[in-house]
Formats: structure tokens, sequence, C-alpha cells
């Protein structure tokens, strides 16, 4: 039998960007400018793990020392990050996988008859899994026109449907493709203003600027871990209760029951998280998730979010500056927006470009249409027709930033690009 020899990689080393428990994990020499994808590591949530490893046991399903301390830290966990994000009194907060994970546990545990409003901007992962019959309204030019849009959907409904239907309103609070951002409040006053609910897709949103469900009046949200720095496979949902517990359970399993009898349905579900957290559960995640929220928590927000500002406004000055790059955006220049930017090379493959980054450049962005497929398709279109270009490929590349980008990051990637004209 041969053997392949394959080269050591480097050994992870923390990059010198944020202070303290909020240092992200990289490898030296190469340049991630992924983060909407896939954050990196945050060193608090690798600490926070490895600190419990030793302690690795059952949730929820042992009497000794070693079982009654992960479940301890399991339970923590949620309460910390219920906490982070404004969780009502009354609020279930469910672990889950992922933003997917929760947003399909949410549709699953939707009334009968409910209406689903979403907006045709929305990720992947908050347009496939609603009911048919959901209504998708068209991306808008700007904030306004999307909160005078909904307002109009709702209105309509309620005076051509039942109106003891329940109706859930479900928006993104930061776009994936254009890290623009949503009117969440309005948009929430309207739903109220209906009597809807509505959910809040807070992946791209959270790792950038406060959420917080009371202060947004929101009625569900749901977020990633791997997108906030804690990238150990769990996510979260949480909300209102009466929903969640009236639903079957996402999963059906071990711990999502109360009793079990002989016959075969003679099942009595739990209330409250457990009802949809069957199975042993990913407690290393918990953990990661909530000690980075609890460093966030304590760490001075608008400092990091005036940091990430100038960042992004270096990154877009200078994209704009190449002759040969064109922007893709919905709501305008000056929108507000977290730190993600899509844009495309005139005249290039963007796989291409961005195999070329990595090859010659050891920068990583990502290219493709970024599970937004008719948010994405729609921008290019918009920016052909803005440019006047015909050159422009059919796919994009997106650079995203956050606590370990820096600018010599940026201005790596923009020197690479001018290379490419």
């Amino acid at each position: 039998m041969s053997v392949t020899l394959v080269p050591a990689l480097p050994a992870p080393a923390t990059v010198p960007a944020a202070v303290g428990p909020l240092d992200v994990l990289g490898v030296p020499g190469e340049i991630n400018l992924d983060y909407a994808a896939t954050a990196p590591c945050a060193r608090v949530a690798a600490d926070a793990v490895a600190e419990l490893l030793p302690w690795y046991a059952s949730v929820h399903r042992g009497a000794g020392a070693l079982s009654r301390r992960c479940t301890l830290a399991y339970e923590r966990s949620r309460q910390t990050v219920g906490d982070f994000f404004g969780a009502r009194s009354d609020d279930h907060v469910i672990f889950t996988r992922n933003t997917t994970d929760a947003l399909n546990l949410l549709g699953r545990a939707l009334p009968p008859g409910t209406t689903v409003v979403t907006f045709a901007g929305e990720h992947h992962a908050n347009l496939l899994p609603w009911p048919r019959g959901s209504v998708r309204l068209p991306v808008p030019a700007d904030s306004g026109e999307a909160v005078r849009a909904l307002d109009a959907a709702l209105a309509e409904l309620r005076r051509d449907a039942n109106p003891g239907l329940p109706v859930l309103v479900a928006v993104t609070g930061a776009s994936n493709v254009t890290g623009e951002r949503w009117p969440v409040a309005e948009l929430a006053r309207v739903a109220r203003r209906h009597r809807a609910r509505i959910a809040l897709d807070a992946a791209q949103l959270a790792p950038h600027a406060p959420v917080d469900l009371l202060e947004l009046d929101v009625d569900y949200l749901a977020v990633s871990g791997h997108k906030l720095y804690a990238p150990f496979g769990a996510g979260v949902l949480i909300g209102r209760a009466d929903w969640l517990d009236a639903a079957p359970p996402y999963l059906s399993g071990g711990g999502a029951t109360s009793r079990v009898g002989a016959a075969t349905h003679d099942v009595s579900w739990a209330l409250g998280p457990a009802r949809h957290e069957a199975g042993t559960p990913n407690l290393l995640g918990a953990v990661a998730l909530a000690a980075v929220c609890a460093a966030l928590a304590d760490a001075d927000r608008a400092a990091l979010h005036r940091r990430e500002q100038r960042l992004l406004t270096r990154l877009r000055d200078g994209l704009a500056a190449l002759p040969h790059v064109v922007e893709l955006r919905t709501f305008g220049p000056d929108a507000p927006r977290v730190g993600i930017v899509s844009f495309v090379v005139a005249g290039r493959d963007s796989a291409e470009v961005a195999a070329e980054l990595a090859r010659g450049h050891a920068i990583g962005v990502r290219d493709g249409l970024f599970c937004a497929h008719p948010l994405a398709r729609r921008l290019l279109t918009e920016a052909a027709a803005r440019t006047g270009r015909r050159d422009l490929p059919p796919t994009a590349l997106r650079a995203s930033i956050g606590l370990g980008s820096t600018t010599a990051d940026v201005d790596r990637l923009l020197a690479a690009l001018a290379t490419l004209g």
C-alpha cells in the first residue's frame, strides 16, 4: 500500500484585530473575507469548549457529577443566549443546528391556515420552509417601500382572507448578499397593526449589531452560532410559547416526551424547549454560543461597530475606484449596512476570480448566488442596467468582514482585484 505524504498545515493563530476574548482564530498568511458564510472561531468559544471537554457527558440523562455539570452548563447557556437576545420571560429558547433549522422548526409549528408573508430578497432559509400559499412580496427599492408594501399586503390579506386565521411576517435583519439592513422595527409595527406576528432571521445582523426581541417587538428570532463566532453547529429559535407548545415535536424521540405508554401512539409530549430538542443535544455548540454572547454583551459594541464601518467604507470606496468592478445593491449606495459587499468583475467568471484570489493571493471570498438566488439574479440584472455593461457574469463575488478583519486584509483584496482589470 502506497502512502502519500501531505504537508502539515500551519498551526492556527490569533489574528490581531479584536482584544481579549473576542480575538478570533486563524491561519497565518490566509486572509479570510468570508465571514458571512462562516465566521472564524472566537477565542472565548474555543476556551469554553476546552474547559468543558474533560467533563463532557450526557445532558438531562445522568445523576453523576459529569452529567450534572453538563446539564447545568447547557441550561445556563440557554439562559445566557436568551438574555443576550432580549427574550421575554415566557419565551422559549430552543437550541437548533442553525438558522435554517430554526426557521424550519417554526414552519412546522405554524397553526393550520397560517399565511406567511416574506420578501423575495430573503435567504433560502427564509423562503423555502414556509407552506404553500405563502405571499412573497417583490424586492423593494428602499426601506420605506418595504414598509408600505407590507402594510398594503397585510391590509389586503385581512380584507380578503378569513380574519381569524394567523399571519406571520418573516424578514431578514440584514441581507446576506448586500449587507443592507432592513427596517425591522418599522415592519414589526406594521405587523402589529394588522394583528400579525413577525419572525426575524438575524443570522447576518446579530454578528454586527445588538439584536433585542423586546426592543424590536418581534415574536420569533432565529440565529446561527457559526456566523456568530461559535462554529460548533448550534443555532437557536427564540419566541412565543403558544405556537411551539401546541405543535407536534419537530423531532420525535427521547427527551421530547413526558410519558410513553405501552401503545404505539400513547405518548404525551413535553412542553417547553424540550418538546423540540429530542435526542442528545449539542452541548458544546450551546456552550460556545453562550460564551460568545456573554463576551459580546460585555464588549463596547459601539466601538466594534465604528471599527467595522471604517473597514467597510474602505472596502466599498476601493471597489468603486476599480473601473472593472461593479457593486450589487438593493436600497442604494448610502443605505445602512453591515460588513458584507457583493460585486462582479466585468468580463470575468466569478468562480474563476475567486479561485485566482485563493490560489495567487491567499484570499478567501465567496462566489455564486449566496443561497439567495432570486435576489442575487435580480441584482445582477439591475447592475447591468445601471452600468450599461453587457459583460457582467451570471454569478457574483462576496467579501465579508468581522472581528478579525484588518485594513491590510481589505487592501490586499483591492490590490489583487486591481491586477484583474
